[in-house]
């Protein structure tokens, strides 16, 4: 198992839906690679920190004003790539 493999596999890892077998490729693969530990690691932190917050209520108008920010973004990134 390489990285690029370790990383289409993390979903599965954490949704539990991996096959022993995978599992143990994986669990090698960890155990030399530092890079994808970390990928682990920080993954881990985060998807903890969700769920032991709150779900906050924005107003529409905020929501609308985010969503045309993080498209106008996108269309000038676009353009310049």
């Amino acid at each position: 198992m390489n990285c690029t493999d370790f990383l289409s596999q993390l979903t599965d890892y954490f949704d539990g839906q991996i096959s022993p077998e995978l599992l143990e490729e994986v669990r090698a693969h960890l155990a030399g690679c530092s890079h994808c530990e970390v990928v682990l690691n920080t993954t881990r932190q985060t998807i903890e920190v969700y769920r032991g917050n709150d779900i906050y209520e924005i107003s529409t108008e905020l929501r609308e004003r985010l969503h045309s920010a993080i498209m106008a973004k996108c269309r000038a990134k676009k353009k310049t790539a």
